[in-house]
């Protein structure tokens, strides 16, 4: 039962991600907030949803392993599975990419997540810190983005996933109900059966966030990369993979810790951490010196992956 438990909450939670997500992106361009704005707070923090409600929810039950483990094994995952896999399929031409702005960012947002983290418990005063940095990055891309959009004179409103311009205002709120209703029942029933999956198996609860629940959340992002990856837009699934890796740092922890306090069990800060820290920076051979990740990078990656999970199980 703790299996269909877990499986069930992560559909719920991708689909009431999915769902929240086309509420919110129409709601707020139907009471004329700018896209641009909309694609930098309301896409990333809904396409989030699902890991920030896992969190709190872990945090609520006393299962902070599941929330820290979630949020290192979905940072590992994103570069080597999430990246790897696509570049089987397809060559990712990061050569023609420019996200080194960005993925400086993200380096600092893992070094910061990281001296917090080997204090051994994130608390709210914590939480504010990382909060406080994703305001600053945030308004910086804002800012940026604000730029480019005018001296392009474009809109970027056809960019926006699930802009439906002719959706009438009960589907609206319909798709907003049921990401409102779906997420909180997703990640209790993901939590539950995940707590009790581990303690059937005699694992901790934070190897069952670093494995099983992480590759569960990163799945849209896998699902976001490879449809890039084939149609050859390279720039789509860094920018994703990036995004979500800062707003797993600083957002999900963030938020989470204001909750409660979150410990940080002993085997993440002595391996699972500095693994994440090494793919993150491995991503930076890429995004400074334009090699592409073709398939022998790709297979590379993914065997990395499978051998990370590998140690953290057995």
């Amino acid at each position: 039962m703790a299996w269909i438990s877990v499986c069930i909450g992560l559909v719920m939670l991708l689909l009431a991600g999915d769902s929240l997500v086309k509420g919110a992106v129409n709601l707020s361009l139907r009471l004329g907030i700018p896209a641009l704005i909309v694609s930098l707070t309301i896409v990333a923090f809904g396409t989030s949803a699902p890991e920030l409600l896992i969190a709190i929810k872990a945090v609520l039950d006393g299962a902070s392993g599941i929330a820290i483990g979630n949020v290192v094994g979905s940072n590992t995952a994103n570069v080597l599975l999430v990246l790897g896999v696509p570049a089987i399929l397809a060559t990712l031409k990061t050569s023609e990419c420019d996200t080194r702005k960005s993925y400086l960012f993200m380096i600092v947002a893992s070094v910061v997540f990281t001296a917090i983290a080997m204090t051994g418990t994130f608390t709210w005063v914590k939480g504010l810190v990382l909060l406080a940095l994703l305001a600053v990055m945030l308004g910086d891309q804002m800012l940026e983005a604000l730029r480019h959009n005018k001296s392009n004179d474009t809109s970027i409103e056809d960019d926006l996933e699930g802009v439906d311009p002719d959706m009438p205002w009960w589907k609206i709120i319909l798709f907003l109900i049921l990401g409102l209703i779906g997420l909180p029942l997703g990640a209790d029933l993901l939590v539950d059966g995940s707590s009790t999956i581990a303690r059937s198996f005699g694992v901790s609860e934070a190897v069952i966030g670093l494995t099983l629940v992480a590759l569960g959340t990163s799945l849209p992002e896998l699902a976001t990369t490879v449809m890039a990856a084939l149609r050859n837009q390279a720039d789509v699934a860094l920018g994703s993979v990036i995004g979500s890796n800062m707003f797993n740092l600083l957002a999900i922890i963030g938020i989470a810790s204001l909750v409660g306090d979150i410990d940080v069990a002993q085997s993440i800060l002595g391996f699972d951490i500095w693994v994440m820290l090494g793919a993150s920076l491995l991503l930076g051979v890429f995004v400074f010196t334009k090699i592409n990740i073709t398939k022998i990078w790709g297979i590379l990656f993914s065997a990395l992956y499978a051998g990370y999970i590998a140690l953290v199980l057995f």
